[in-house]
Parts: C-alpha cells; sequence; structure tokens
C-alpha cells in the first residue's frame, strides 16, 4: 500500500510542478488566437521542397532526403539553443515543423512534441502555444476523418502530456482507450487507464480518477487478479480520502478489510478497521447515525489488535475510542477506556505513552470535578515523567495545583 501510495504522490508532485499551465489550461486555450499568427502556418515556398509538389507529390526518394534534411535542422536548431541563441533555434524549429507535414502525421506530431517539450521546459510560452494550436488541429482533423491509427493517437496524447495540457491528453488518450478496447488488448487497455487516472490525479479530478481506477479494478475483478485488486482497492482508498468522499472511502475500505480477512493478515486488517473508524467519526460530525458504527469499529479493532497481541494497534484505537468519547462528553466511559489503555501500554513498555494516558485520565477526573482521583492520576504521570525526564514541569504544576486546593 505504501509502495502504490508513494507512486501517486510522486505523481501529483511531478504534475504540480507544471500546475501553472495545468490550472490556467482552459484560460491559455481560449487566449491562443490573441497571439500574433502562428509560424508553423506559414505558406511560403521552401527551397528544401520542389515549387511543384501541390502538382505533384514528393516521391520516395524525394521523402527520404527532405527527412534527412530535416532531421539536420533539427541538430542545427539544437547546437543553437544550447549556444543561447534561442530565438534562431525557434525560426529553424519551426521551419522544420512546417516542413515535417510533407512526412505525414506522425512525423509531424513525434517533431513537434519533440520541440514542445524543450520549448515549455525553457519557459518559451508562445512557442508551447504555437505548438498546441498545431496538435489540436492534428486532433480535430482526426476526429472529422474518424482516424483509427493508435500509434497515432498515442504520438498525440503524449506530445499534450509533454507540453503539459493534460485536458488535451486525457481526451487522446479516450480515444487511444477506444481503439485497444476493439482491438481486445487487456495490457494496453490497464496501461492506458493508468495512464488517464493519474492524468485526472494531476489536475485533482478526483471524482474522474475514482471512476477510472474503478474499471481498473473490475479488469482485474475479472481476471481474478489478487494483487492488482488489492492495488486498485488501495489507490481508491487514497482517491475518496482525498477527495473526502467518506462513505465510498468506507466501501472500498471494506472490501479490502474482508480479503485481509480472509487471508488471515491481521496486521494489514487492523489500520484499515481503524481508518473504516475514522471515516465513520468524521460523517458524524454531520450525521450522529454514524457515531456508533465509529465507535463500534474502534472496538472492534482494539478487540481484534488485543486478541493478536498487537498492542500497539491496540493502544491507537483505544487512544481513539477514547477522544470520540469524550466528544460525545461520556466521561465515564472515556475514562473506563483510558483504564484499558494504561494496561496496553504498560505491555508495550510505552513510557510516554503510559505517561499521556495517565495525563488523559487526569484531565477526565477533571472534567467530572474529582480532583481527588485527578491528583492520583497526575502524581502517576509525573513519576513517570521524572523517570524519562519529560513534561516535568507540567506534571508537577497540576499535582500542585490540586494539592494546594486539598479541602
Amino acid at each position: 500500500m505504501v509502495k502504490s501510495i508513494t507512486f501517486l504522490i510522486n505523481t501529483i508532485i511531478l504534475w504540480s510542478l507544471f500546475s501553472a499551465l495545468a490550472l490556467g489550461e482552459n484560460k491559455n486555450l481560449q487566449q491562443m488566437d490573441r497571439f500574433p499568427p502562428s509560424p508553423l502556418e506559414v505558406t511560403t515556398d521552401d527551397p528544401l521542397v520542389r515549387s511543384s509538389v501541390k502538382q505533384q507529390p514528393l516521391t520516395a526518394e524525394e521523402l527520404v532526403k527532405l527527412e534527412t534534411d530535416l532531421d539536420r535542422l533539427n541538430q542545427q536548431a539544437t547546437s543553437k539553443f544550447q549556444e543561447g541563441d534561442k530565438q534562431n533555434a525557434l525560426d529553424i524549429w519551426n521551419r522544420e515543423l512546417r516542413l515535417r507535414r510533407f512526412l505525414g502525421l506522425q512525423s509531424e506530431v513525434e517533431a513537434l512534441s519533440r520541440v514542445g517539450e524543450i520549448t515549455w521546459r525553457e519557459n518559451e510560452g508562445r512557442q508551447v502555444i504555437y505548438i498546441t494550436q498545431r496538435l489540436q488541429s492534428i486532433d480535430k482533423q482526426m476526429i472529422t476523418e474518424k482516424n483509427t491509427n493508435l500509434q497515432l493517437w498515442q504520438s498525440l496524447a503524449q506530445a499534450y502530456q509533454k507540453i503539459r495540457v493534460p485536458k488535451l491528453a486525457i481526451l487522446a488518450y479516450e480515444q487511444v482507450l477506444s481503439l485497444v478496447k476493439q482491438q481486445k488488448n487487456i495490457d494496453a487497455e490497464i496501461d492506458t487507464l493508468t495512464v488517464i487516472g493519474n492524468l485526472h490525479l494531476s489536475r485533482f479530478n478526483y471524482s474522474q480518477a475514482a471512476t477510472t481506477y474503478q474499471q481498473l479494478l473490475n479488469i482485474a475483478i475479472s481476471r481474478s487478479d489478487k494483487i492488482q485488486e488489492v492495488e486498485y482497492l488501495q489507490e481508491l482508498i487514497y482517491i475518496y480520502n482525498r477527495g473526502e468522499k467518506r462513505q465510498k472511502a468506507i466501501k472500498v475500505l471494506s472490501q479490502l478489510a474482508t480479503i485481509y480477512r480472509r487471508n488471515n493478515n491481521v496486521y494489514a486488517l487492523l489500520p484499515l478497521k481503524i481508518a473504516i473508524a475514522e471515516n465513520y467519526q468524521s460523517l458524524a460530525q454531520e450525521n450522529p447515525k454514524f457515531l456508533q458504527s465509529a465507535l463500534n469499529n474502534y472496538q472492534e479493532a482494539y478487540v481484534t489488535a488485543w486478541n493478536s497481541k498487537s498492542y500497539v494497534f491496540a493502544s491507537e484505537a483505544l487512544q481513539k475510542l477514547t477522544e470520540l468519547y469524550r466528544d460525545q462528553n461520556q466521561i465515564d466511559e472515556a475514562i473506563q477506556t483510558s483504564q484499558i489503555l494504561l494496561e496496553t501500554q504498560t505491555l508495550t513498555n510505552n513510557s510516554y505513552g503510559l505517561m499521556q494516558a495517565y495525563d488523559q485520565i487526569g484531565q477526565l477526573y477533571l472534567e467530572k470535578q474529582d480532583n481527588q482521583k485527578a491528583l492520583l492520576a497526575f502524581q502517576n504521570g509525573l513519576e513517570i515523567a521524572t523517570k524519562i525526564q519529560y513534561q516535568e514541569e507540567y506534571f508537577t504544576q497540576k499535582v500542585g495545583s490540586l494539592s494546594n486546593n486539598k479541602p
């Protein structure tokens, strides 16, 4: 689970670096027409292509020669760009990109992608706009012609990715997805859905990301791929938590918990039970009907942890259960739970946790105005604080204050 979530986090961080364009992409796309005419749309003759090309297409031999010439132009532009002569480099690249059209859409899209990635990285915003415009024109042409060239759609989608326009990349990848489904290529379908899901996450579109990962989960289940099933459930948990979809998160957490319970994987099950309880607790803030479910799951987590001697998880469940009782002003129940927590912390030899539990009990007795029992709890806390040399002043003040107020 950690590996899977780490991957998603890294993906989001990577795309967040590009958020300035991503977040404003709708505005940028609308403002493209405000720029001067694109140099990629210049129609004057070029000495690398004979003037009669409109009447007679280039021969195979001429195309091979043109490709060699264009590769040479790319090398020249790259050298000038590296030398800092950016304007001349862009002029040469634009010439190359215009002429790439004679070699077909695949060659042109790959070149647009290559130059687009460089110019985006170097903050050449206007050039990126020109390249985006051209890619959109190709996109529109392909849709109009109902183009089914899978490689070309993949290249177009990747080009959009490289210039960091995830919204358009997603639309292109959806075309890819349609084609690989027609081919019944399940592996390619999984790869494409994964990319689409990550693109949705890059735009913080958790709803669409969840829909995509649900499709991946359905495929894993249909293939009886238990490893992938668990991974996609973990991804969905992360997505629903990020999108604050508590009830959906609970449903997926419960699915995963069932798998771990079936496999008798208690150590994986326990944090899920606590997470389910936490989600119910969040829901209970707006709807009290979820409160009992939160209490039940914390209690079940504690019992399961205790029976399996997983005292760290038992302590966590008890601590959260105590806090929940306290929030509901069920002070007696909170005290009782804290007393059990003391025993658990003792078994784990957790002096700090034991000290905190005594502090918590003292605070709870103060709320009941039972100063004598509060004093005893703080005295026990002070004894531990003195041993570990931590928070001694705090407990000393508590003990002193209550001792001075003795009747």
